[in-house]
């Protein structure tokens, strides 16, 4: 973590960000919710405020499921853009998913979506390729705020299904 980073109070966090350093106490994690000094609303921004690849950040996104407007969230590698044909053969058709939809079953607004504490449980799918690094990171609820866990963490906070939901490299 950079030096501009620093962990918030509980108190000094947003709302949103509060309930998540909530949830992440719940589960016992020891690591606290940072906030980042500009936003960290795409993968770039938050991996220049923290230092780190862009590959190391857990980015959240959120998919309609066609059949029965079911959430379906896909925690992927910044560095990674989703196949949504992969993800549909795991999980049915896809739709997009706007702000309106995201707010509504996640409580987050986009750019802040955690992996956990959504209000409608969402299927969810983990990027394989997250397992290739130590340290992660993933966002807590806002757009400036994160939280750090390995992607061993993840998978057991989630009981997400690790998958290859990953574009190749030719596409």
């Amino acid at each position: 973590m950079s030096e501009g980073n620093a962990a918030a109070a509980p108190e000094a966090l947003p709302e949103s960000a509060q309930r998540v350093a909530g949830l992440l106490a719940g589960l016992g994690h020891d690591r606290p919710v940072v906030m980042l000094p500009a936003t960290g609303k795409t993968s770039a921004e938050a991996a220049a405020g923290l230092g780190c690849s862009v590959a190391e950040i857990a980015k959240s996104i959120l998919f309609r499921r066609l059949a029965d407007d079911a959430p379906v969230l896909v925690i992927a590698s910044g560095s990674n853009r989703v196949d949504e044909d992969k993800v549909a053969a795991r999980v049915g058709a896809l739709g997009k998913a706007d702000a309106r939809f995201v707010r509504e079953k996640t409580g987050y607004a986009i750019g802040g979506v955690c992996p956990i504490g959504h209000r409608v449980e969402p299927l969810m799918l983990i990027d394989r390729d997250l397992f290739r690094y130590q340290s992660l990171w993933a966002a807590a609820g806002h757009p400036h705020a994160v939280f750090n866990l390995t992607p061993s963490q993840l998978q057991a906070m989630t009981g997400a299904e690790v998958a290859d939901v990953a574009q190749d490299a030719q596409r």
